[in-house]
């Protein structure tokens, strides 16, 4: 079928947040005493709620209630950390703004609260260019699902073979590829190894110099 719209994650995508993100999940850590297993355990949280994040980075099992606790701990991190402005994925402003002109459907579906996607794309001057935002609450399963991927498409009124998504997290490919979508990495966080084997038909460092159709 031929490709209608477009869909991106934020972190990683549009906004180049993992800075902040590394340094959060490490400010947990400190404050808990934990040191992490490896130097990329931090790679384990891409793409995923940061509920679903913390036992993973803990390397335990932890009770809903201790994971929900330290997933609002790190977010206050973040946010902190993030307070300066958000950094934006070189060329993304261009494409973005090119998908407009043409009238291409955009939407955003993010692990990231409504809040925090509100609040970057807003201060990034990219929240108005997207119809549709799909958030961690809008959904009940986070990504490799591919729930949040469905329900940006179905908001936009298109179908999911209709899709493309831009995704630099690996559980990220594999939910597009999982909702029937075209996936193209962004390689800031994995390698184009790393997201071709989990899917995605190529990838890319940035968005200079990609143009639409991709």
């Amino acid at each position: 079928m031929e490709t209608r719209a477009v869909i991106f994650d934020m972190d990683g995508v549009l906004i180049d947040s993992g800075v902040h993100h590394r340094a959060a999940w490490r400010a947990l850590l400190d404050e808990l005493g934990v040191a992490p297993a490896a130097a990329d355990t931090w790679r384990l949280t891409i793409g995923r709620p940061s509920v679903e994040a913390v036992p993973l980075l803990l390397g335990r099992a932890t009770s809903w209630a201790e994971a929900q606790r330290l997933a609002a701990r790190k977010q206050e991190h973040y946010r902190r950390l993030a307070a300066g402005g958000p950094a934006l994925v070189r060329g993304v402003v261009e494409f973005v703004a090119d998908l407009v002109e043409r009238r291409v459907p955009r939407a955003v579906a993010t692990s990231a609260s409504r809040h925090d996607v509100d609040g970057l794309l807003t201060r990034a001057g990219l929240r108005d260019r997207f119809e549709v935002v799909a958030a961690a609450e809008d959904v009940s399963r986070g990504k490799p699902d591919p729930e949040v991927y469905l329900l940006a498409a179905r908001r936009l009124g298109v179908a999911p073979a209709q899709c493309l998504v831009f995704e630099d997290a690996v559980v990220g490919v594999q939910a597009a590829r999982s909702a029937g979508m075209r996936a193209i990495g962004v390689s800031t966080a994995h390698t184009e190894t790393e997201l071709r084997a989990a899917g995605a038909e190529r990838a890319v460092e940035d968005f200079e110099g990609v143009t639409w159709p991709a």
